[in-house]
Formats: structure tokens, C-alpha cells, sequence
């Protein structure tokens, strides 16, 4: 299989040509990688040949060498070193790396790549620096307390992997000029009191006007402030404490 294939650039337009998400654009050339969310080589030990940093996400990769040749990209947790071996499957060593379902971890354990739907690949915690603890274990569920502080009900048969992933002090880089973020691929996000009154509901007025209107609006003119959405979603009762909770 093909780990590497020349990103297209989209610059967040649509079939149409149109901008269909806002400060997209002036992103460099760059590779994507296939990396293996799902972890589906099970039963079958893998060594680590190699790291790579990958310029489409926060955290640093491993490359996987299987015996029958096949190498593959996984997401780098902290303490996996060269040559190390990594596993996926029911009956694993519970260790950095391995990954396993959620319902052969005990509370405490730490995970990243965990899936939300089981067999559809990671979905939770891969950001660097990024994890998740098994807060409980009950029939048929997992209680996971995920890094925005929620505590959530997930099925146990789904996988995740053991550990914390790398790349931790991400949060506090700074950059140090706008071109950096042009090749990151983000593009200027502009005030909407800094705009004409054309351009955006807040534009206009002499001075500095403020909101220029009773009620705050996004660019396309729509409410902004208030209860503008229904909270509750069919998820919600998977959901034991609630990110905004306090702590």
C-alpha cells in the first residue's frame, strides 16, 4: 500500500469554486500520509524502524515494520523508541504502543486513537500532547474521561491505544510571523468591526462603533449571542459530565 500521495490543495472552496469554509489557502506543498487509525493488522507483532514528522498534524509519526514486509504509519506516543515491537488484538501486553478494546484496560490506564464507532478507526485524543483515562468499566460500556474534561460513555468493544502521545510543549509554540501560518495553510482572520458595512453586519460607523447593532451576527448575517442552538443531542445521554462542567 501507498504511505505517501501529493496533498491537493483545496484552499476551503467547494465543487463550485466558491469558499464553502473561510480562512483556508497559501498552503505549502506538501505529502499526506496514510496513517493506520484502525489497527486492524491484529495478532501480528510490528518493530519500529523509524519516526517522521508529519506537516499535517500536531504530533510526530512511527513507521511499523511488519514480518510479512508491510510497513505502516501510526501515531507516536511518548516512551515508544526505535525497535521497539508494537501489537494490536484482544490478548496484547497491556504497554505503550499496543493497542487493545477498551474492555481489557483497567481504570487508570491511559489511551489515545480511541474509536468512537467500533471498527471505524480512532477518533479521540490524537492531537499532540493528547490523551484519555478510563474513569470505570461497566457492562457493555467504558467510561473515558477525554482531555476537554468531559466523561463519556463508550462502547467497550471498540480499540485504543495504550499511552500519551508525543510532541507535549506543541501548546506552547509561538509563531513568530504570519508567513508562518500562510504555510500552515491559515489565512487572516479580519474583525467583523473592521470591515464595511458591505462586508459584514458590524462594519461601518465613525471610530471605533463596537458591534454596531443590538445583536452581535456572524458574517452571514445570523444570530450570534444567546441560545442560537438546541444543546441537546441524541448523543447526550452518552455523556456523564459535561465538558463545561466545573471542576
Amino acid at each position: 500500500m501507498k504511505l505517501k500521495f501529493i496533498k491537493k490543495k483545496r484552499s476551503g472552496r467547494d465543487v463550485s469554486g466558491q469558499v464553502s469554509v473561510r480562512h483556508q489557502g497559501g498552503q505549502h506543498k506538501r505529502f499526506m500520509r496514510v496513517i493506520d487509525f484502525k489497527r486492524d493488522k491484529r495478532g501480528i507483532k510490528g518493530k519500529v524502524v523509524g519516526f517522521e514528522y508529519d506537516p499535517n498534524r500536531t504530533v510526530d509519526l512511527a513507521m511499523i515494520q511488519y514480518p510479512d514486509g508491510e510497513k505502516r504509519y501510526i501515531l507516536r506516543p511518548v516512551g515508544l523508541n526505535l525497535n521497539d515491537v508494537v501489537e494490536a488484538g484482544e490478548n496484547v501486553d497491556i504497554k505503550i504502543g499496543n493497542a487493545t478494546l477498551l474492555s481489557g484496560l483497567s481504570i487508570g490506564t491511559v489511551v489515545h486513537n480511541v474509536e468512537l464507532t467500533p471498527g471505524k478507526g480512532g477518533q479521540l485524543a490524537r492531537s499532540a500532547g493528547n490523551s484519555a483515562t478510563i474513569a470505570a468499566q461497566e457492562t457493555g460500556f467504558t467510561h473515558l474521561k477525554l482531555p476537554s474534561g468531559e466523561i463519556r460513555k463508550i462502547r467497550s468493544i471498540g480499540f485504543a491505544t495504550v499511552g500519551v502521545l508525543g510532541n507535549v510543549e506543541w501548546k506552547n509554540v509561538f509563531f513568530k510571523k504570519a508567513g508562518t501560518k500562510i504555510h500552515m495553510g491559515i489565512r487572516p482572520t479580519v474583525r467583523g468591526v473592521a470591515q464595511n458595512p458591505r462586508s459584514h453586519p458590524h462594519g461601518g460607523g465613525e471610530g471605533r462603533s463596537g458591534q454596531g447593532m443590538p445583536t452581535p451576527k456572524t458574517y452571514a448575517g445570523k444570530k450570534a449571542f444567546g441560545n442560537t442552538r438546541n444543546k441537546k443531542k441524541w448523543t447526550s445521554k452518552y455523556i456523564l459530565q459535561n465538558r463545561k462542567a466545573k471542576r
